[in-house]
């Protein structure tokens, strides 16, 4: 399939990756802020992909695509155009100048022109459709798909919507200004013509999870504090674990990548605020301003599981979410979260807030963490009265990028 003059001008132009960028009013105002440039990025290559262990952001701009070419060497030229693109956006650059020529659309879409990178990361990852489709070996990589890359099956509390599920490609971007991370996602998008379309997209805000052990915890919209006990980046032994793929995988190109699950969470807002707060903190095991377990008195304190009430019930309640969710109740498994709040509106049905969390799990095998805990939870939680999953996606997300080379480049 041809390839449209942007895609390929601005790489040509570049001489296949420098990008030129010593040129055009784009290229000036980023020079002009180089300093804060530097300040306020995060490397693009190393061992692993940015927007996993580093410190969430504040922003989220989470979309997926749908590929429309038939050979591998062209979803190879993709990846490779995505690459440059994504390591000059994260530096603070744009992709190409937002000027010049008069008769052509400009190579960058010109909306972050004179912004800092903002800790913008992308962080990529790939379907199963990639790998096969409709029992087809669509580009001819069947036989180097990641081993746990399988549907995830049928889950209890799913309400899920095929318009908001699934996808070839996908692409995590944040930042701390929405811009930014805006910015990012539809820059791919405009490189991607003629190879891949829009499947479905989402914006958060207002990280609900801290990733590093220097960030303090964060409140979803129900309003309590989010993933208190969550993996931290900076624990690199924790990390090896649960997160980063190792000598297990058989695809020996994806070792040192990871396996993220999207999950789009509707939580029903209106049903939630008129529950009193001691339903409130007994539905989540926590006490709602401070944070801390029920049997506890900080956020941190460990929630001691076997203490009871004077009726001989649990003080933190059989289906309470902190005892389901708890790495003790299941086989001492974590995943790295990384969620987002999000609000779409108004529900046209109900009249209601489509608002709620938008979930990303990190782990080295999706069906033997994030699938066993949510199994467990959606058959039992009492959370689960008052949140619905209407989205979900499961990919792989390839190794770190190394200086010079492309995303996923050990698969071709």
């Amino acid at each position: 399939m041809p390839r449209s003059f942007d895609r390929r001008g601005f790489l040509t132009a570049a001489g296949g990756g420098a990008f030129g960028l010593a040129v055009g009013t784009g290229a000036a105002a980023a020079a002009g802020n180089a300093s804060a440039a530097i300040a306020q990025s995060v490397p693009f290559h190393g061992e692993h992909q940015a927007g996993i262990a580093t410190a969430a952001q504040d922003r989220l701009f989470f979309a997926t695509f749908d590929l429309t070419i038939e050979t591998k060497s062209e979803l190879r030229d993709l990846l490779r155009d995505w690459t440059a693109a994504a390591a000059a956006m994260t530096a603070g650059w744009p992709v190409g100048a937002a000027g010049g020529r008069l008769d052509a659309p400009p190579l960058d879409t010109g909306e972050a022109v004179g912004l800092p990178p903002a800790r913008l990361t992308m962080t990529f990852g790939l379907g199963e459709t990639v790998f096969s489709q409709g029992g087809k070996d669509r580009f001819g990589l069947a036989a180097r798909k990641p081993a746990a890359l399988s549907p995830l099956g049928a889950l209890p509390g799913d309400g899920l919507e095929a318009a908001r599920s699934g996808g070839d490609l996908c692409v995590q971007a944040c930042a701390d200004d929405p811009t930014v991370a805006f910015h990012a996602v539809r820059n791919l998008a405009r490189i991607a013509r003629g190879a891949a379309v829009l499947r479905w997209s989402q914006l958060g805000f207002g990280r609900t999870s801290s990733t590093q052990s220097t960030q303090s915890t964060a409140r979803n919209l129900q309003g309590f504090k989010d993933g208190t006990n969550n993996l931290h980046g900076n624990d690199e032994a924790a990390m090896n674990r649960s997160v980063w793929v190792g000598d297990e995988e058989p695809a020996v190109w994806f070792r040192g990548g990871s396996y993220l699950v999207s999950r789009r969470i509707r939580m029903l807002i209106e049903t939630w605020d008129r529950s009193s707060l001691g339903d409130q903190e007994a539905t989540i095991g926590r006490f709602k301003a401070s944070g801390a377990p029920l049997t506890g008195r900080h956020e941190h304190d460990v929630p001691d599981l076997a203490a009871k009430r004077k009726d001989g019930l649990g003080v933190i309640a059989a289906d309470a979410h902190i005892r389901l969710a708890a790495p003790a109740t299941n086989g001492g498994l974590h995943i790295l979260r990384r969620g987002y709040s999000y609000t779409d509106g108004i529900d046209p049905v109900t009249g209601e807030l489509d608002a709620g969390l938008f979930f990303l799990a990190f782990q080295r095998d999706p069906h033997r963490q994030f699938a066993a805990i949510q199994r467990r939870l959606g058959e039992h939680d009492a959370l689960g009265e008052y949140i619905v999953h209407t989205g979900s996606g499961l990919f792989a997300v390839p190794p770190g990028i190394r200086p010079g080379g492309f995303l996923a480049q050990g698969l071709f």
